[in-house]
């Protein structure tokens, strides 16, 4: 037996053993020298992996360029483009990081899965509009479609105007922030309309009535892309895992100025892994009365267990003499992220505070100082003049016309408001979306001979119909219909073989001699349709091309930005809401005398007064070099039938080594 045993193991060859080891990560040799390139801050967030992360991103600490080469970083380590989401709040915004992101590493990155919110939820929605009963067709509307909608509703519901009923725009405004808070139109108006308490009942009827109106005619709201893109997450979850699995490296810009509805999507896409990254600054956050909810920076590590938080501070936009007023002024705020803006930028140069006798001396002082920095060689496009609110820039404007100083001011007719566009845009969404009463009724009022009443009897005859022989109500009004039928079915019957170009070039071929006898000034608005259809070139769909004019609108019409003077070269007026994101590298903040900076209906808020703050923050985070800031001291308030006359609250009590004190005096 025991011979038996010694002739088996002779013949059967001996056990392997195994020894458990821990694995360590295997270096990866990067192209891109990572260490060299970033600051140790910087580093750490390019470098994070796995799990949820927070960046606080002081201003001018180089936001745009940590979230670049976080992108880099994750395709060098295999991950693939498909499964990286980066969501920003502009599509410019989006553009500039995935580009600036090839020229590190390569063309891999523009395959980055990027967009604004709304765009990428408008994607989604006509992938899936058949799990929410939507036809993917949809037209998604703009603000003043939206109004005339609610206009519709109210004058057909109560014909009878009553007193103290808020105007379109307000119902919107109510309707819009229920949406985005997540909370019950009775509750917005109580909290923030209550001047309308009265008619409660009756704004929660013409709600209801404008939610029905919309699926009924497919047509969205911006409000709804994003409402239903949560609905369509919840409510699927086969959907919501696919597509988590798919995005398991979400990014999100900006994370500061997130609704309630934006934090819960990405809190659903993130369900499968909580791989996300949001960056932003809580001191930058200035946007509430669009719906964004400061405390959802607050609430990140709270929905994201095991949060990593990192803190940018070192600035590279800023002299350190700019930086130590900023960080004074954003100290006072009541909550916020502790964080200590630095920078290697020296200067002998202190911002300054400058009391003027009045609104005059003020402007006269500020066109002095430009023509001053010109002298230095700072050029006016390096020079911006900011302002609390757009009306406050009145008289320091007629001093610039006088001395002959150009400047542009933004501010203008946005390009996609104008009536000549909304006419254009009014025909290719019919092509889309038949059903499109709003944009149906548009364009057939541009009709000779039809008014308001020959409208809505051929609307329902020709709703989701556009055959050119269909029997219509006689009528001697309608020998201008046929034409118009005709051109859109035979574009609509196109629409797949034609570029968006052919189909707009023929719109506009029809619509030209409707643009010259309806507008006096249509020589100029011609140079509007020319770039639109310079628009439509980029595109290689019609529906891509609509969704993005609605999404991501053009700025400012070809007349539409204000400017005084023909040369290239011209300073800067902005809002300081318009200017956050900028730089310059001079700044003047005008007007900053207490009661209109901080303005005064933010005085008995805490919640306001600290946007105000931040507000301030923003501002004086704008100037690379030289910060001046003005204020009159016999400013004279109608609303509240006083005299301001002392300087900003938010600069009180700083002392002269940060912030040096100037008084004007005329030379004798």
């Amino acid at each position: 037996m025991g011979n038996s045993i010694a002739q088996v193991n002779e013949t059967k060859p001996a056990h392997k053993k195994y020894v458990l080891k821990k694995r360590t990560a295997q270096k990866t040799d990067y192209k891109v020298n990572y260490e060299q390139d970033l600051n140790e801050a910087q580093l750490q967030a390019v470098m994070a992996n796995e799990g949820a992360l927070l960046v606080i991103a002081g201003a001018g600490s180089g936001k745009t360029k940590t979230l670049t080469y976080r992108v880099a970083r994750l395709i060098e380590d295999g991950i693939s483009p498909q499964n990286i989401l980066l969501l920003t709040f502009t599509k410019k915004a989006a553009h500039e990081m995935l580009s600036r992101a090839s020229l590190v590493l390569d063309n891999r990155c523009e395959k980055v899965a990027g967009g604004t919110f709304h765009s990428f939820a408008n994607i989604i929605l006509r992938k899936y509009s058949s799990l929410l009963k939507l036809k993917n067709n949809f037209t998604i509307m703009d603000r003043s479609d939206c109004e005339d909608i609610i206009n519709h509703i109210v004058g057909k519901m109560f014909p009878k105007k009553e007193k103290r009923f808020p105007k379109k725009s307000t119902i919107l405004d109510m309707y819009s922030k229920s949406v985005n808070k997540e909370t019950p139109t009775k509750q917005i108006i109580s909290e923030e309309f209550p001047q309308f308490e009265h008619c409660t009942d009756k704004i929660i009827e013409v709600h209801k009535a404008y939610v029905t109106y919309k699926r009924e005619n497919s047509v969205l709201d911006y409000d709804d892309l994003l409402l239903y893109l949560k609905l369509l997450l919840e409510n699927n979850d086969n959907l919501r895992k696919k597509l988590s699995n798919e995005y398991k490296y979400i990014m999100v810009d900006e994370y500061q100025d997130t609704n309630t509805l934006q934090a819960d999507v990405i809190k659903l896409l993130a369900s499968e892994h909580n791989n996300i990254m949001a960056v932003g600054d809580d001191a930058q956050s200035i946007y509430s009365f669009r719906g964004a909810n400061y405390r959802n920076i607050f609430d990140f590590p709270k929905i994201f267990p095991n949060t990593k938080i990192i803190k940018l501070e070192q600035n590279y936009r800023s002299t350190q003499n700019i930086l130590k007023l900023t960080n004074t002024i954003i100290s006072r705020a009541k909550e916020k992220y502790d964080k200590k803006l630095f920078s290697n930028i020296t200067s002998c140069v202190k911002p300054a505070l400058i009391c003027a006798k009045d609104t005059q001396m003020e402007a006269d002082f500020i066109c002095q100082k430009i023509l001053e920095l010109l002298d230095e060689d700072i050029s006016l496009s390096d020079i911006c003049i900011l302002t609390r609110n757009a009306r406050m820039s009145y008289n320091l404007e007629i001093e610039l016309s006088k001395r002959a100083i150009p400047y542009q001011k933004f501010g203008g007719p946005k390009f996609m408001e104008t009536a000549h566009i909304k006419d254009i845009t009014a025909h290719l969404r019919v092509l889309v979306n038949p059903d499109d009463i709003i944009s149906l009724t548009r364009i057939l009022l541009l009709l000779k001979g039809v008014g308001a009443s020959t409208v809505n009897s051929i609307i329902p005859v020709i709703k989701g119909n556009l055959n050119p022989d269909i029997k219509l109500l006689p009528s001697n009004k309608l020998t201008s219909l046929n034409p118009l039928l005709k051109l859109l079915n035979k574009e609509r019957d196109s629409i797949a073989k034609k570029k968006p170009q052919e189909i707009v070039s023929e719109i506009l071929r029809y619509y030209r001699p409707i643009l010259k006898d309806k507008y006096d000034d249509y020589s100029k608005r011609e140079k509007d349709l020319d770039h639109f259809e310079y628009l439509s070139t980029q595109y290689s769909n019609l529906e891509n091309f609509i969704s993005d004019l609605a999404l991501e609108p053009p700025d400012t019409s070809v007349e539409g930005m204000y400017k005084n003077n023909s040369d290239d070269e011209a300073l800067t007026i902005s809002t300081i809401h318009s200017a956050k994101g900028l730089e310059w590298d001079s700044v003047f903040i005008i007007g900053a005398v207490d009661g209109r900076f901080p303005s005064a209906y933010s005085f008995n808020s805490e919640e306001e007064m600290d946007e105000e703050l931040r507000l301030m923050y923003v501002a004086t985070t704008r100037a690379k070099n030289n910060l001046y800031i003005t204020y009159p001291v016999d400013m004279y308030d109608y609303s509240m039938n006083m005299v301001l006359s002392k300087p900003s609250r938010f600069l009180d009590n700083i002392d002269e080594e940060t912030l040096e004190v100037w008084d004007i005096t005329e030379e004798i």
